[in-house]
């Protein structure tokens, strides 16, 4: 097992590691003490260091995927997500050091980028300042648990910190492996405590939004197996006979593919129906992941559980998502709001979003985000997540239902937090719009998901060059242009990530779309193949909210 960097700071080398220090073994009462009082430390830090530009602060970046093994693998190019979060290099800006580790090393030419967004410090300060650590494993496991099993790259985090006053932990989840590393680490997790994850599971929100009193579709939770799925499908369609269609969601599924649909077209009223749902459940679900059946889902939902839901249908429905935050203090704040943009045959495939959410209903999601905020806020829950909505316009405005908590870093967190770390900006709530320091709005459009076979062999270096000589990439003066990320799935899987920020909606539409429409042109130069839809079977472009 090797720890290897690839940009080093000041630090001077380790000596050999020394022998395991006495951990307390982890889910034990020790190590459950340990973390509590790690936590406690949250507060005076956050008094101290997070309302202080000018405060030295340690950031230890973790961004692991510690989600279930099994529905990891849906997602393409999932090693790669892992630079999602390279976002907050930008922290940089200020007086921080940075501590950012990945289970494989990342290009020294994506790190020079994001170092370079940093315009505003010397390039070379902010990269003695920043220390990239890798475990050198391109395996499945969540790279969490890859760091645990390495005491030598734990020891060197460790070493790296500083003082553990200052100095906390930031992860894409917080799951019993992530309180590990904190306990081991010594310094506090900002993030909620993996004890809370169940109030972000689909059974959990559907039951923190009804202590809220905020809408939610019709449904059932804290499902096991197919017969619970069977009897609340024939609950739903007794309660509603004009129902068409409902959503079967596993407890921890994301990005909408642990989602199947189940359609009554030729059920028959009446009692009779609960017979027919039975008979027909296999022949009538439509599993939302490729290549996905609905044996191994049925299988995977007498583990995992989940929940059923009324599908909410209409000639204008839209998805729009909260992001909101509680400080270790207690504070809540509702920090953006988005449309996100879905895809797939069944539309329920996360591909991107745009911000803010559209005008006409953003500042209505104000109140149902705080109630719901305020209730997590009492129960402990601390840092961000993201509360999801369906909203349908009706003659009378638009009806809006939460159907899910993300007690994590959704696709909607890093082209937020790249954009407020570029442009020092805020989001008005009350308002619905976002304006940088400077005082301009800004508004972005992006995807984790700009995809296509043709542009597998494509490098980092040739598309920031060949955007660079477009003008596309992000400028500082104008506030405006393009922030690529994923740019290390690019060569490999045809796959990367966009966020394209403009003074107005259309100006950020147009720049992603000058973007795509340069990966298309250097796709077809480099003769790697023919331009081809993605799987979606839409264009690679992120499609209209």
């Amino acid at each position: 097992m090797s720890c290897s960097e690839i940009l080093h700071d000041a630090t001077p080398p380790m000596p050999a590691a020394p022998s395991p220090a006495p951990y307390p073994a982890p889910g034990s009462p020790e190590e459950l003490a340990r973390f509590a009082a790690l936590q406690r430390g949250l507060a005076p830090m956050f008094r101290r260091v997070f309302g202080d530009p000018h405060a030295p602060r340690t950031v230890v970046v973790v961004p692991s995927l510690s989600l279930d093994a099994a529905e990891l693998k849906k997602l393409e190019g999932a090693p790669h997500y892992e630079e999602r979060l390279l976002c907050l290099l930008l922290l940089l800006r200020l007086p921080a050091r940075v501590v950012y580790v990945t289970s494989q090393p990342v290009s020294p030419a994506i790190v020079d980028y994001y170092l370079r967004l940093c315009d505003d410090v010397p390039y070379h300060d902010a990269r003695r300042r920043l220390t990239m650590l890798h475990c050198d494993d391109g395996g499945p496991a969540p790279l969490t648990e890859k760091i645990l099993e390495r005491h030598e790259l734990v020891e060197r985090i460790r070493a790296l910190v500083g003082d553990p006053a200052s100095a906390h932990l930031a992860c894409f989840n917080s799951t019993a492996l992530e309180r590990t590393l904190a306990v081991r680490l010594g310094v506090p997790l900002y993030g909620c405590d993996p004890e809370l994850g169940h109030l972000g599971t689909k059974s959990g929100s559907r039951t923190v939004f009804r202590s809220a009193g905020v809408p939610l579709p019709a449904g059932y939770e804290h499902l096991r197996g197919v017969d619970d799925v069977a009897r609340a499908l024939g609950e739903l369609r007794r309660e509603n006979p004009r129902l068409q269609r409902a959503v079967v969601k596993l407890e921890e599924g994301f990005s909408g593919e642990g989602n199947a649909i189940f359609s009554y077209e030729g059920a028959p009223a009446g009692p009779a129906a609960a017979a027919w749902i039975r008979a027909n459940l296999a022949s009538r679900m439509r599993c939302v992941a490729p290549g996905e059946s609905w044996e191994r889902y049925a299988e995977k939902f007498e583990r995992i559980g989940g929940i059923v839901e009324a599908f909410v249908d209409g000639t204008d429905v839209r998805s729009p998502s909260v992001q909101c935050r509680i400080d270790p203090l207690g504070g809540t704040r509702i920090i953006s709001t988005h449309d996100q943009v879905l895809g797939g045959p069944t539309h329920q495939v996360y591909l991107g979003c745009t911000f803010p959410a559209d005008a006409r209903y953003a500042a209505d999601l104000d109140a149902p985000a705080r109630r719901v905020t305020e209730v997590l806020a009492a129960r402990g829950v601390v840092g961000r997540f993201g509360i999801d909505f369906l909203s349908r316009r009706t003659p009378t405005g638009w009806e809006h239902e939460a159907i899910e908590i993300n007690l994590r870093k959704g696709g909607t967190t890093h082209p937020f937090w790249t954009l407020q770390l570029l442009t020092d900006g805020d989001y008005d709530g009350a308002t619905g719009l976002y304006h940088s320091a400077a005082g301009r709005p800004c508004y972005y459009a992006a995807s984790d998901n700009i995809q296509r076979p043709s542009y597998r062999g494509l490098g980092a270096e040739a598309l920031l060059a060949a955007a660079g000589r477009e003008g596309l990439l992000f400028d500082a003066g104008s506030q405006s242009g393009v922030v690529f990320h994923l740019l290390g799935a690019l060569p490999r899987y045809g796959k990367l990530g966009a966020v394209a920020i403009g003074p107005t909606r259309e100006h950020a539409d147009a720049l992603f779309r000058q973007a795509v429409a340069l990966l298309d042109g250097a796709a077809r130069s480099s003769s790697v193949g023919c331009p081809i839809a993605d799987r979606t079977g839409a264009p690679a472009e992120l499609p209209a909210a």
